[in-house]
């Protein structure tokens, strides 16, 4: 393998930078008094979208262009019912400009894929979370978001945060089991990521964002529609250190397009979604990533993302 470099760009299904999660009465409290208005103060949700469109010294282009002239390789066929699948690949320099954390910044690089950690009928019952959550609102083009730390939900070209704009109604919507779901989840994900990597669990925390997404094909609206430029979660989100996705759809039969596509110097290595599979792995520039674009259906996975750093944490959801 080339050597890595450093690449910079911002993209959907990587994360981002968010104003820390609100909760019970502090969230409901606000209702009236910010119902309807749009938060444009999660400006991480808009770098979120706002892909990359200058990459440093042209060396994202290069990788961009060598990638898509050159061998696709599949590392995982939806077909596929994979117990584990492991890559390990050199990492690259970008942890050394911030703080190091013994046990848990990462020093055996790569990226791993597994069936055997969420059920199919588990991912099913998260994706109807994400289908409830989401119909209260949408971005009206191609991608929508629904992060239930924050509340943030798309909503036209704006996000609003949805315990504020439909107050007590939410509890109509989510369960207590929906959230304690959502939780054991989270926990696996992050157990697996951490036995693979030869870490502990503990050292690791649950980072901004962590989010639910729903693509589908119509165009881009706005920038934050656009989904699909090639980015690195390291680079764009700092405290970022892994990165974890959750499928809830399947790769032919619910949608077209949508792989995942991880972009080394010589070839694409793709990820076909299957509900219930988990594509992780360490979020720097060894692991440059893109979407590709959905052309038919609707694709649904849930980023979840862990950082090394204790002061960039962030609190599992809960619903009251």
């Amino acid at each position: 393998m080339a050597p890595q470099r450093r690449a910079a760009s911002r993209g959907l299904g990587g994360g981002g930078t968010a104003a820390g999660p609100e909760r019970g009465g502090r969230r409901h409290s606000s209702a009236k008094k910010s119902r309807g208005q749009p938060e444009s103060r999660w400006w991480w949700l808009k770098a979120a979208f706002l892909l990359a469109f200058a990459a440093a010294g042209g060396l994202l282009g290069w990788r961009y262009l060598s990638a898509e002239d050159g061998v696709t390789e599949v590392l995982a066929h939806h077909t596929e019912n994979l117990q584990d699948k492991f890559f390990e690949i050199p990492c690259s320099e970008d942890y050394d400009s911030h703080k190091r954390f013994e046990g848990c910044t990462p020093r055996k690089c790569g990226r791993g894929v597994t069936d055997a950690v969420i059920t199919r009928e588990e991912a099913g019952r998260i994706r109807r979370i994400a289908e409830r959550g989401l119909s209260l609102g949408g971005s009206d083009g191609g991608a929508s978001i629904l992060d239930l730390h924050s509340g943030a939900l798309s909503m036209g070209k704006h996000f609003v945060n949805l315990y504020r704009y439909f107050g007590d109604k939410i509890q109509d919507i989510f369960t207590e089991e929906d959230f304690a779901l959502y939780r054991d989840v989270r926990q696996r994900i992050q157990q697996k990521i951490a036995q693979v990597f030869g870490i502990s669990s503990a050292s690791m925390y649950l980072t901004k964002p962590t989010f639910f997404s729903r693509i589908n094909s119509t165009e881009a609206k706005t920038t934050h529609d656009e989904y699909w430029h090639p980015h690195i979660d390291k680079v764009t989100y700092g405290s970022f250190d892994y990165t974890s996705l959750l499928y809830l759809s399947d790769y032919t039969e619910d949608f077209g397009g949508g792989r995942f596509v991880f972009m080394d110097a010589s070839s694409n290595k793709t990820v076909e979604p299957r509900a219930g599979r988990v594509s992780f792995f360490t979020s720097g520039s060894e692991n440059l990533h893109r979407v590709e674009k959905v052309h038919w259906g609707t694709r649904y996975a849930i980023t979840i993302s862990f950082t090394c750093n204790p002061e960039h944490s962030i609190e599992d959801p809960v619903l009251t």
